[in-house]
């Protein structure tokens, strides 16, 4: 039996200002809350998924009463008549970046009982990074009571022939459109096209498990997955917690069809010449003059990296080429520095201007930059090591993230 899922997707309505509608996924400009009060100030009144999603930039407040708000604006919107069914589909999403003109995904669901970020339980759903269990239960408040899930989980697919996705797209004529708009705040133009015939999609994507093609692509077919995580990996391992609360309750013939069972997500191939992966930075807070000082004495290797600071600029550094062994060495820094200095604080930053932003607006801060991730060597690394150290790359920058438009039921 297949893991994947044809969703009964939910859609705003043909009224909708779609444009107020669609934000960035939650966990983008955690440290530039004033993105997030500007969207709040463009949105105004309008229905949106501004307001059943919690931005992190805002976590660290009160946050009963957001969650609360969450809850009730999604009653709402069903009871309401904001979000109607679509039926049981997928949708093909091309969207365009100002640094790519196309990036191709397709929103599906996903069997929760086949993710795991634990590298021992060999699931065909596996994180990419490093999962902080810390994380997952503030998420699981907010998750926990919502009537409806409307994610940024990006999976990924190794689909070197591009005969999935990318063949949906060839026939993108024949489908019906479900949207056509441009994003807010700098992200873009999006396009949605709905797929009915979801069967032979499904068989498409099993056939990535066949054992001559896993021998072919990876030497030998000892590990298969189906699955990686490229974003949204703490989300799909809440949606996954969860569920392992509800399913408690539930008889084994319940638990086979329950909607929250199974995840909404975005699958892309990590062939699409549209998609780029982005280094993700260092943002430290609070640093004494030891900071630097010690740090210089991890730097080296053969890649171009630099730190930056408010006083000094730009200065250029070395650190490895291989991305998950930069991102170790300089993530243990941080991470020890942090345990002797416990008014230090670190965030993880998309986007060399966006850390300038986050550094030149704090005091006694410092960024570092970190090589790219060359995404070839995404599936084969995780099916022979495991997962990268956490934040080691990022598809696309912060404004490319993933927008809010989908949704579907998990009650």
């Amino acid at each position: 039996m297949s893991i994947i899922k044809a969703p009964k997707i939910l859609m705003p309505v043909p009224q909708t200002d779609m444009q107020k509608w669609a934000v960035v996924a939650c966990d983008q400009f955690t440290s530039q809350p004033d993105y997030w009060r500007k969207l709040t100030d463009y949105v105004g009144d309008a229905p949106s998924t501004l307001k059943i999603i919690f931005p992190e930039a805002y976590l660290n407040r009160d946050n009963q009463p957001i969650i609360d708000a969450i809850n009730l604006n999604m009653k709402k919107y069903l009871n309401e008549g904001v979000l109607e069914e679509m039926g049981e589909c997928m949708v093909l999403v091309d969207r365009s970046t100002s640094v790519t003109p196309h990036r191709l995904g397709l929103v599906l669901s996903i069997d929760l009982e086949a993710y795991s970020f634990i590298r021992e339980d060999h699931a065909l759903i596996r994180a990419t990074e490093g999962t902080v269990i810390e994380r997952i239960p503030p998420r699981k408040k907010i998750r926990i009571n919502a009537s409806i899930e409307i994610p940024h989980i990006l999976l990924l697919i190794d689909d070197r022939e591009q005969k999935i996705i990318e063949e949906l797209y060839a026939n993108k004529d024949k489908l019906l459109k479900l949207y056509d708009f441009d994003l807010n705040m700098g992200g873009g133009h999006v396009t949605g096209y709905k797929v009915t015939d979801t069967d032979a999609v499904i068989k498409k994507f099993d056939k990535l498990l066949a054992k001559d093609y896993v021998k072919r692509l990876y030497g030998d077919d000892k590990e298969v997955m189906q699955f990686a995580v490229g974003d949204g990996n703490h989300s799909l391992a809440t949606a996954k917690a969860c569920w392992d609360v509800i399913k408690q309750g539930l008889t084994e013939e319940e638990r086979k069809n329950h909607p929250a069972r199974f995840a909404l997500v975005e699958v892309e191939n990590v062939h699409d010449k549209g998609l780029v992966f982005e280094p993700i930075h260092r943002a430290v807070f609070n640093i004494q003059s030891d900071f630097i000082k010690g740090f210089s004495k991890i730097v080296g290797g053969e890649a171009d990296c630099s730190i930056y600071t408010k006083a000094e600029g730009l200065k250029q550094i070395k650190l490895p080429a291989n991305a998950a062994v930069a991102v170790a060495k300089v993530q243990e820094y941080i991470d020890q520095y942090i345990k002797t200095h416990p008014d230090v604080s670190v965030d993880y930053v998309h986007g060399l201007n966006d850390l300038r932003e986050v550094v030149d607006n704090s005091e006694n801060a410092i960024g570092i930059t970190l090589p790219p991730l060359n995404k070839n060597d995404l599936f084969d690394y995780v099916l022979k090591v495991g997962a990268f150290p956490r934040k080691t790359f990022s598809m696309g920058e912060a404004a490319e993230k993933r927008y809010y438009v989908e949704s579907k039921k998990i009650r």
